[in-house]
């Protein structure tokens, strides 16, 4: 709302709904987090609207609303498109929010929020071109230009884990399925469950991407191959971007953010399949962890 200096971010993930309050120094007044309705529009409309009330009331302040969520809003239509929490699909989410708290609110997809969070006071501060990369249940990234998230003509910027894995191997071909309908996506190769889907298939063995990094630690070799495996699959997906927009800093958040032996691996992977000379581009573990895409969401 106009003049308003209290800022309300929320985050609408596939099983919570992260809400924060910044005020214009970008201390948090209130923060809360609860379960996200699944399969139920209606819900999820009245649980975001109940969400700011209560922060709004806790902060002592009308705040101006962001929320970062899967998918993105249709140009074309004004509807949600590509959403993987589906019950989002083809529904006027904005129009109906905005109804509902009766003031207008800023949409940009999640992983646009972790690059924007990351870009004003995170991984990636004072950087011009932030890529953000999601490794989690899904796959996903985000575009931060000077501080500013970059949406594209058809709010599809940052939408990589739905182009084919770089360079595939004959016994790549043709990968994996993905809920979007195609295969060998970047996202069915290296989300978490891609991560656990993967060693099953060379193993044999049912574990979590969680559990897989366990056994690894543990000097499991299977689980070690799995690994390496995937951290070179995740090489090739990265230089293939490095390529395009030569960003001044990579932000890895997600899961598997969380794992330092990953991260410290990604260089070396990557720089074989970049296009340059050189290939010291920082890759980092998002500074606000789990918290910034809701801090983005935010910053909107």
């Amino acid at each position: 709302m106009p003049g308003a200096r209290l800022r309300l971010g929320l985050d609408l993930g596939g099983t919570k709904i992260a809400g924060i309050v910044l005020d214009p120094d970008g201390v948090t007044r209130a923060q809360a987090r609860v379960p996200a309705p699944r399969g139920d529009y209606a819900a999820t409309l009245a649980t975001l609207a109940a969400l700011v009330t209560r922060l709004e009331h806790e902060a002592g302040g009308v705040c101006c609303v962001g929320i970062g969520m899967p998918g993105a809003v249709s140009p074309a239509t004004g509807l949600i498109k590509n959403a993987n929490s589906i019950w989002l699909n083809g529904r006027p989410f904005v129009a109906d929010l905005e109804r509902l708290l009766e003031r207008p609110i800023r949409v940009e997809n999640d992983a646009n929020c972790l690059a924007v969070s990351e870009a004003i006071d995170g991984a990636g501060a004072g950087a011009e071109i932030v890529w953000a990369v999601i490794l989690g249940t899904g796959v996903g990234s985000g575009i931060a230009l000077r501080g500013r998230a970059l949406s594209g003509r058809g709010r599809i910027a940052g939408e990589w884990g739905h182009n084919p894995l770089p360079r595939p191997r004959d016994d790549e071909r043709p990968g994996p399925a993905c809920y979007c309908g195609r295969s060998g996506c970047i996202e069915a190769w290296l989300s978490g469950p891609g991560l656990a889907a993967d060693h099953l298939r060379r193993t044999g063995q049912i574990l979590t991407g969680e559990a897989i990094v366990d056994a690894m630690r543990q000097g499991d070799p299977d689980a070690g191959t799995t690994i390496a495996i995937y951290v070179e699959r995740l090489g090739r997906a990265l230089a293939h971007v490095v390529n395009i927009l030569d960003p001044d800093v990579i932000v890895i958040g997600g899961g598997l953010s969380r794992v330092p032996e990953l991260l410290n691996a990604l260089p070396g992977a990557t720089a074989p399949h970049v296009f340059s000379d050189a290939f010291d581009t920082p890759i980092r573990a998002s500074r606000h962890g789990d918290a910034s895409g809701v801090r983005g969401a935010a910053w909107l």
